[in-house]
């Protein structure tokens, strides 16, 4: 199964390059001198790293088949793949294609389902809708998420208190109208 790596970002320079904007946790790895990628929404349907190189936060990279600004002016919005079959597999790495449809669990009981995973830079979210429709962001990491099992169909989550109350409705955020804080000034000065 192919898993979506980086999508193409603006050309960088003259001589070809381009940023990327990464979905992966293994960037070192994955963008070695010589690695190919399949190609989605651009014209060529291959490429091959030549360079790759930081500028700050920035992963920049050149590729075989792209020569000058213009032509990588024609990838930008492309999105770059691995074949798994070909990936290194990790015993605590996970792709989003793994963990999407999984039963999240609490003590053993349901509390929802697995619909996403986002890859952010210092660390990653499960996103669960919960049995009552809302989204939450679970933060992926072993404290939190000690057990994931694709094979049995479920992930365990030990949630700290209020994690799933953060993005309900009415939840961290003011009144409406501003009348309950009207209401409190009232009754400070009587």
């Amino acid at each position: 199964m192919d898993v979506l790596v980086a999508r193409i970002g603006k050309p960088h320079g003259i001589r070809g390059e381009v940023t990327v904007q990464l979905f992966t946790d293994a960037p070192e790895d994955r963008f070695d001198a010589g690695e190919t990628f399949r190609v989605e929404g651009a014209a060529v349907t291959e490429l091959t790293v030549v360079r790759a190189r930081w500028n700050k936060d920035i992963l920049i990279v050149g590729f075989e088949q792209v020569a000058d600004r213009n032509q990588a002016e024609t990838l930008r919005g492309a999105q770059l793949f691995i074949d798994t079959d070909e990936a290194d597999d990790e015993d605590d790495a996970w792709y989003e294609h793994e963990l999407v449809g999984l039963d999240a669990r609490v003590d053993g009981r349901s509390v929802g389902k697995v619909t996403g995973l986002r890859t952010m830079a210092v660390q990653d979210l499960l996103v669960v809708e919960l049995a009552d429709g809302h989204e939450a962001l679970v933060p992926f990491v072993g404290e939190i998420v000690p057990e994931v099992d694709p094979g049995a169909g479920f992930v365990s989550i030990v949630p700290p208190a209020g994690l799933f109350d953060l993005n309900t409705p009415g939840s961290n955020q003011a009144p409406d109208d501003g009348d309950d804080i009207a209401a409190a000034e009232g009754e400070a000065r009587e």
